[in-house]
């Protein structure tokens, strides 16, 4: 069941949503050569601490998962497409680093992910990660009152297909409200004009992944949770959380 969430409500998602902003942003900022991605879980931790705000992602057991998730950041290195699990592995030059991350606060919740390179950047990532965003940015435009989940799906999947990368089937956005995974589902490629209808007051995360290698295949790693891409090229993974409104799409987990 979706539920339309009331003005008040939104209001209260975005004071979530801000939150991981932060703390994606001060991951960012500390993601350096040389720093481990459990370092980084820490940063994004403190954060929600200083914000009274909690993770949805600590101890989040879906049932595909051997083992609850055992952080409040999810870590994708390289060919890592989401789902990683922070370790101790320290970040080398050149790395593509996805790093998603979930809050709740009074009762809400928000969920964002941002894509970037630590060192100097290969200029095949850096056009991964520029389509990655460009696709979450017309993904958003297409979540208008009137429009349907297909418009969505429709125009993610346009702007990933034609720059020639591959999407993984079965992984997409999804409705955001009281838990971080809610109805409806959001696929990153479909058909305009289908699905259920667009209407103010659904609260979507819209959140492209993308391929480099522009094949669909991907696995599931020993430790059960991180998805790999079947042909070790690299890959992308954006995300916002986002309102329908009267006057048209607002983020709520827009970063400083």
């Amino acid at each position: 069941m979706v539920e339309l969430k009331t003005d008040t409500s939104i209001d209260a998602m975005h004071a979530a949503g801000r939150i991981v902003g932060r703390a994606l942003t001060a991951v960012r900022e500390a993601a350096r050569v040389g720093v481990s991605l459990l370092e980084l879980d820490e940063v994004a931790r403190e954060v929600l601490r200083e914000a009274g705000a909690t993770s949805p992602f600590l101890g989040y057991r879906p049932s595909f998962a051997p083992t609850p998730f055992p952080a409040v950041i999810c870590a994708s290195v390289n060919d890592a497409i989401v789902h990683g699990i922070p370790t101790g592995y320290r970040l080398r030059d050149g790395d593509l680093l996805s790093v998603d991350c979930g809050a709740e606060l009074d009762g809400w919740a928000g969920d964002s992910a941002i894509s970037f390179t630590v060192g100097r950047p290969r200029p095949a990532d850096l056009r991964l990660i520029e389509t990655a965003e460009r696709a979450l940015a017309a993904g958003i435009e297409a979540a208008v009152a009137g429009n349907r989940i297909g418009d969505i799906a429709h125009a993610v999947g346009r702007v990933c297909r034609t720059a020639g990368y591959g999407i993984p089937q079965g992984f997409g956005g999804h409705g955001v409200g009281r838990r971080m995974h809610e109805d409806p589902e959001v696929p990153n490629e479909g058909r305009p004009g289908r699905g259920l209808p667009l209407r103010p007051g659904m609260v979507l995360a819209i959140e492209p992944m993308l391929i480099a290698g522009g094949k669909d295949g991907y696995h599931e790693a020993a430790d059960g949770w991180t998805l790999r891409t079947n042909d070790g090229s690299r890959a992308a993974h954006v995300e916002h959380t986002v309102a329908v409104t009267e006057s048209g799409p607002r983020i709520l987990t827009a970063r400083p």
